[in-house]
């Protein structure tokens, strides 16, 4: 398609039914977010400890902000113009060097991985302004989520000079902004909601990336070790506990909560994407402990505690985030059914947790059954409850 040197900005279809797939430069996008989450995990892989957790925490929240800034941009406004795609390469870059800089990005590297979000964060606001100027309908959204981000962004700019026992404090008051600025954009966001189909669609590939950062964990770990059962039956494992992620995930994903936004209820479309962050942070912690489990099984009987509690932690942060998700996914069912399978959730959750707590004993792939079995649970559930529709072919 040919294209001039410069074209504004312009709403996309303001039918939010009509169906959208992701863009070739979406799709581009996300590799970048690939190399970043490789890092944050890289990170967590390195510091098993209640600090170093919550260290990732951090760090994986603005990384996951940073691409749901671009998607929902490029939902409401044209995605194929050269600007566009030029401001997308500089997001790309400053989102390479926000992943070079995890490594100790709340250490020495905490000022460069503070200003390599703002410079993120900064592209976008451009965006949002150009994007209010040629398009008057959208003005007020679009200058409301350029001013919130735009204090945040100067809070996360700010931080960068200060004492580093400042800086964190800084960085969450700086998120909270962010997080609550859509919040806040109440009535704008009804009369301008999200595509109801491809925001879905982008949400599902990036828990696909995680996913995929999972499974390369899980081959990672037995690839520097020489082939054993034990190290084999926790990679199996491993693998079929991500399996059965996907399965509970992708059987459910869909848009309704999305449509409550665009009838003024805009507390739960957010609801509904804000869960998708703890579920991302959940599987791929989940992938490093498993790699840590397949080590753990060629040397040693019994599991250390850190890679027990770091594997249960995540997928009890995943099990509660798909209940949360499941309960307000209208297209499940009706009200009763939707708790039900939230209780699903939430049991397995129940259940991992006693083990982490009564398994200090357990061997590696002991623990990894026990696991794969709550997982597994879930899925069989699901059958039983009629959860399972097949996918039509496109």
């Amino acid at each position: 398609m040919s294209k001039s040197l410069w074209q504004p900005p312009y709403l996309l279809s303001e039918d939010r039914e009509k169906e959208r797939r992701a863009s070739w430069l979406e799709l581009f996008y996300d590799l970048i977010f690939v190399a970043a989450i490789a890092e944050v995990a890289h990170y967590l892989h390195d510091h098993i400890t209640i600090s170093g957790f919550l260290s990732y925490v951090i760090m994986f929240v603005p990384i996951w902000w940073s691409w749901v800034g671009a998607t929902y941009y490029a939902t409401r406004f044209d995605t194929e113009n050269i600007p566009h795609r030029l401001l997308t390469l500089l997001q790309m870059v400053a989102i390479a060097i926000l992943a070079i800089n995890v490594h100790d990005g709340l250490g020495e590297n905490s000022a460069a991985f503070a200003l390599s979000y703002v410079a993120v964060r900064s592209i976008l606001i451009f965006q949002y302004l150009c994007a209010g100027y040629f398009i008057p309908v959208a003005r007020k959204l679009t200058y409301w989520y350029a001013t919130g981000f735009a204090i945040a962004a100067i809070i996360w700019l700010i931080s960068g000079f200060v004492p580093i026992y400042l800086r964190i404090t800084l960085w969450v008051i700086a998120l909270l902004v962010d997080f609550c600025t859509p919040l806040t954009a109440g009535k704008l966001v009804a009369q301008i909601p999200p595509n109801f189909s491809h925001i879905p669609e982008r949400l599902g590939l990036f828990t696909i990336i995680v996913l995929g950062e999972a499974v390369i964990a899980v081959v990672k770990g037995v690839s520097q070790l020489e082939w054993g059962i034990a190290s084999a039956a926790v990679a199996l494992l491993g693998i079929l506990i991500a399996f059965c992620l996907w399965w509970i995930y992708f059987d459910s994903v869909d848009g309704s909560p999305l449509r409550a936004m665009g009838n003024g209820n805009v507390g739960k479309g957010l609801l509904w994407l804000y869960f998708h962050l703890p579920l991302a942070i959940g599987i791929a912690g989940t992938g490093v402990g498993v790699e840590h489990i397949i080590v753990s099984a060629k040397k040693a009987t019994i599991l250390p505690s850190g890679d027990r509690w770091l594997i249960c932690i995540s997928l009890i942060i995943c099990l509660v985030s798909l209940a949360i998700i499941h309960l307000i996914t209208c297209s499940l069912g009706t009200v009763r059914k939707r708790k039900i399978l939230a209780a699903y959730r939430v049991g397995s959750a129940a259940l991992i947790l006693a083990i982490a707590i009564a398994g200090s004993q357990l061997s590696p792939v002991m623990l990894m059954v026990l696991l794969g079995i709550a997982c597994t649970i879930q899925v069989v559930l699901d059958l039983i409850k009629g959860t399972f529709q097949p996918q039509p072919e496109s």
